[in-house]
């Protein structure tokens, strides 16, 4: 791993952590009260459009280009609102989305379990994409925050690699990729309980990581890195 010195905030482990922590709970929120499916990646909406289109469903095919078009629209509009906001010198992209994101499951919370599914579950699409796309590297490690599927073929790879070269380092990666695993279950693991017990309110416990995680780094946007805000993250 590199330096300590040469990550951001929002590179740093912990912030990615949190983070993990939340695509596990909004994974939870939207199979447990929204539609019993998952919108934190795209996968298996291919795998179901293609299915349509097999099969000759042309509606269900149709409805499925609306999700897979929310996350397409979600890595446009981090992409281009990063290299926007850094004009102002205000705060960084990377704060500004996770503001967006809390008002987002803020709005969330209200609404009437009787809506349709679809709402929140583009609406997830949408933060998601934002969040896998900006948040792309923790202390120099790739990683992604809202699916497991990196990371379960990174723990794999590095135990391999830790027992074949008796290398420490390469035990500590496994170990990084697994806790971030650990998290996401932890995160699906409360919103199940959150949900089952508050209905679609229970989205607003994902408000608690959220807001930790907006306070530091805006704390970092207004006094350590306040001189860095051109600065671009590892990995972008």
């Amino acid at each position: 791993m590199e330096s300590k010195k040469e990550f951001l905030e929002c590179e740093r482990w912990w912030t990615l952590a949190f983070l993990m922590y939340v695509g596990g709970f909004f994974g939870g929120y939207t199979y447990s009260v929204r539609g019993g499916i998952f919108c934190n990646a795209q996968t298996a909406n291919f795998v179901l459009l293609a299915m349509s289109l097999g099969s000759g469903d042309w509606a269900q095919a149709k409805y499925l280009c609306i999700p897979i078009t929310a996350y397409f629209l979600g890595a446009v509009v981090s992409e281009e609102a990063a290299g926007r906001i850094k004009k102002f010198h205000l705060i960084r992209w990377d704060t500004l989305l996770i503001l967006i994101e809390m008002l987002v499951v803020l709005i969330l919370g209200f609404i009437p379990d009787s809506a349709p599914f679809q709402i929140s579950q583009i609406a997830v699409n949408f933060i998601c994409s934002m969040q896998y796309n900006t948040f792309r590297q923790a202390d120099g490690i790739p990683m992604a925050t809202t699916f497991c599927t990196n990371h379960i073929r990174q723990t794999g790879v590095f135990f391999t690699k830790g027992i074949r070269h008796r290398d420490w380092n390469h035990i500590k990666r496994m170990g990084f990729h697994a806790g971030m695993l650990a998290l996401f279950v932890a995160g699906g693991v409360t919103s199940t309980i959150a949900c089952h017990r508050f209905s679609g309110k229970g989205v607003w416990f994902a408000l608690i990581p959220l807001m930790i995680t907006f306070i530091d780094l805006l704390h970092a946007d207004l006094s350590t890195e306040k001189d860095q805000k051109d600065r671009i993250p590892k990995g972008h």
